[in-house]
């Protein structure tokens, strides 16, 4: 198996495992769409890891697989490509990804889907596409645009240059930077906290900003009104007021 799933404490780690650069192959592609349903559809599952492992987390797509493709394959599996990776980003869960070693083309496409990313201080990200005469074909071009803006987002797509991890940081292409031994740990503390949290309120949280960002602001107010007064339908929100008014701020406990 090149894709495990492993779930603890309320944490699921979806960790690729194709050894030596983790390629990206069909049959992963395929896999992480499954993987994102499965993460998605379970109550043992509170908040999701991206992970590589300790030496790279994706290094890009197989270029050898893609090479064989023509124009008529790729027409076909762009689309299958695409929502392999727009399944990751909509997994309505708090999602980091804990990214060691080089995280390219579509690795650093997978990254973008996370809505977190915690990369080594020896980290490379990029979206080196041109330089094989292609573009960013999982998302990278919108994603990627949205996160750091459009002529951040043109300089690392025209160019296909690699930023180590402190410019990934000062980019907002990474939200925190810290020794390589610690990505995972750091990355796992960060699922952990939010999976003690109210998950109803979580899943609004993320679909009312996603949702939102590809909108105009007038129907984005819409979505985050809808779901702030849903909210006041569940448990959780009873509790955590409940909570705040007898024991102060922050101590809650959801279910």
């Amino acid at each position: 198996m090149t894709v495990h799933f492993e779930v603890g404490d309320g944490v699921g780690t979806i960790r690729l495992d194709r050894p030596p650069m983790n390629a990206l192959n069909v049959a992963i592609q395929d896999r992480l769409r499954e993987l994102a349903e499965e993460a998605g559809r379970r109550d043992d599952v509170r908040a999701v890891v991206l992970y590589g492992g300790e030496k790279v987390f994706a290094a890009g797509a197989d270029i050898k697989e893609m090479r064989d493709m023509d124009h008529t394959a790729m027409v076909l599996r762009s689309r299958a490509l695409q929502e392999a990776f727009t399944a990751i980003a909509r997994i309505p869960k708090p999602v980091v990804a804990a990214i060691n070693g080089y995280a390219l083309g579509g690795g650093c496409e997978l990254a973008l889907c996370a809505d977190y990313r915690i990369a080594a201080e020896d980290a490379k990200l990029g979206q080196p596409e041109i330089q094989l005469g292609l573009i960013p074909g999982a998302g990278g071009t919108q994603r990627l645009a949205r996160l750091v803006g459009p002529s951040r987002a043109k300089d690392l797509i025209f160019t296909g240059r690699h930023v180590r991890a402190t410019e990934a940081l000062s980019l907002g292409l990474v939200d925190r930077v810290v020794p390589a031994e610690e990505v995972h740990e750091k990355a796992h503390a960060w699922a952990a906290r939010l999976a003690k949290g109210p998950a109803l309120a979580l899943r609004a949280a993320k679909e009312a900003v996603d949702g939102g960002l590809e909108t105009d602001i007038e129907t984005g107010l819409a979505l985050e009104r809808t779901w702030f007064a849903g909210l006041f339908a569940t448990e959780d929100r009873e509790r955590g007021m409940r909570s705040f008014v007898e024991d102060g701020p922050g101590k809650a406990t959801f279910r």
